[in-house]
């Protein structure tokens, strides 16, 4: 039976009515699979996973962390295999997508953005400490604890899906006493504590105005310093080096209200953590990207990279390892892992901005026209004296915007119907999709519209962008 038809079932045994509309969401880097379900009920989120067993540790994870009172989606309904599963929808909008679409040049980060980090790492505690004292480690899977031969996993996952795959030179037998090195000084580490194994921007969803956490079913006991690693050096997430020291402070001071955490010794092993994280997401990337030749997942080794120099500079991981140095400065010193380009992609999105008054745009590609929407709804900073000689592309309008909480709800909505079409289209090699934007003057509410969605598509998609306001100069 198909999955929409499985997913229809088990939104009308939890709603008593029929699912109206059924939209898949877009994948990440996962095997699960994710719709939107909206029906007279509301709109709920249904995963389809067919390894039960993680399912079953996601199951389990969210009802003990809701009981703790902890910010993940409500459970509301599970087939009698536990391969389909209904949550509460928690939106489109991750703090990794909020980062970038706020982050206006390198190195800076949006006081918004800011306040969110900073409630995150309040509420990682919660997962690890609080919760991670009563939590069934039982469910955990793969394994229950992210001990040696976890570790190993992960450092073998690097070896032979980015060192192999990348071509990278390496001696196997000094490498492997370098891993066997670098496990055992982690080893040493408390490891008590719920390690979420995830934790990073696109597994946390702003909802309103609340961070929100999901993809937990990889968690299982570990020490602490491994999460907030996966946060602070999120690759394409590429905080700045002292916002990472900031928060890092933050955490230290929250964790320290809740137990006897030894700053020394906490800081001693962090940037061991910090190494192992980075490896085991380069790996990913290998994987992904080189073995599954999906070049987009690519696109992150620059950072990756990046996060790699920053730590060998800093030098504070008290382990001989000298194969493993080796290969990393040989990452880090050829040019080819520090700028690649882009996959080519044969679609081009031609967006618009332009005037009600002189009436929807013509549609050169022979495709009827794709998407038209309709911005008068919105606040029109065009009725305020000192808007009205400018556009949606000066920076007064565009802050004026920006505060107003329907252009954020309504950009959101229009991200993510583009975004299906778009990710639809270069599956399936369309050349061609035109987006517009209209409101009355077609100077302000539609260009700041149409900047934004250039902006999310260049950032999210690997697609050719044009973008014309009909209604401004040249």
């Amino acid at each position: 039976m198909k999955l929409e038809e499985e997913i229809a079932k088990l939104y009308r045994s939890w709603s008593g009515s029929d699912a109206l509309k059924i939209e898949k969401i877009a994948g990440s880097g996962s095997y699960r699979q994710y719709f939107r379900v909206i029906g007279a009920s509301g709109s709920v989120v249904a995963a389809y996973n067919a390894d039960v067993r993680e399912n079953l540790a996601f199951l389990k994870f969210t009802r003990h962390f809701r009981a703790m009172q902890l910010p993940v989606p409500l459970v509301l309904n599970t087939s009698p295999e536990s391969d389909f599963y209904l949550l509460e929808d928690l939106g489109d909008t991750t703090l990794y997508s909020a980062l970038t679409k706020l982050r206006r040049k390198e190195n800076y980060i949006h006081p918004d953005i800011v306040k969110i980090y900073l409630q995150v790492i309040e509420f990682l505690p919660g997962f690890q400490i609080i919760a991670g004292h009563s939590i069934p480690f039982s469910y955990c899977y793969p394994r229950p604890a992210f001990d040696k031969q976890s570790m190993m996993w992960d450092l073998n996952y690097f070896k032979y899906y980015f060192l192999k795959l990348a071509r990278v030179s390496f001696d196997e037998q000094m490498l492997e006493e370098d891993f066997n090195a670098l496990t055992g000084f982690l080893l040493e580490a408390p490891g008590d504590h719920f390690m979420y194994r995830d934790f990073q921007s696109r597994n946390i969803m702003i909802h309103n105005n609340t961070p929100w956490f999901i993809d937990y079913q990889g968690g299982r006991k570990g020490a602490l310093q491994y999460d907030l690693a996966s946060l602070l050096y999120d690759a394409k997430a590429d905080l700045p080096e002292d916002f990472r020291e900031q928060l890092l402070n933050h955490y230290i001071n929250t964790v320290m209200k809740l137990s006897s955490l030894e700053e020394t010794k906490f800081r001693r092993y962090f940037d061991g953590f910090v190494l192992i994280r980075i490896l085991q997401a380069m790996g990913a990337y290998g994987f992904r990207g080189y073995y599954e030749n999906k070049p987009l997942f690519l696109q992150s080794i620059p950072f990756a990279v990046k996060n790699l120099k920053i730590l060998l500079d800093r030098d504070q991981i008290p382990v001989h390892l000298p194969m493993l140095r080796k290969a990393l400065g040989e990452i880090i010193g050829n040019p080819d892992f520090s700028s690649i380009k882009a996959p080519s992609s044969d679609l081009t999105v031609k967006i618009f901005s332009f005037s009600y008054k002189n009436g929807l745009l013509p549609d050169e590609s022979g495709n009827g026209g794709g998407f038209v929407f309709d911005c008068r709804a919105l606040p029109n900073p065009g009725r305020y004296p000192e808007f009205a000689d400018l556009s949606g592309k000066d920076r007064l309008v565009m802050d004026f915007l920006r505060k107003e909480p329907e252009v954020d709800a309504f950009l959101n909505h229009v991200f993510s119907l583009v975004g299906q079409s778009v990710k639809n289209y270069t599956e399936r090699g369309f050349s061609n999709l035109m987006v517009s934007f209209g409101c009355t003057g077609g100077r302000h509410r539609s260009v700041y519209s149409a900047e934004e969605m250039a902006k999310y598509l260049l950032e999210k998609f690997n697609v050719k962008v044009e973008l014309n306001h009909t209604n401004l100069k040249s």
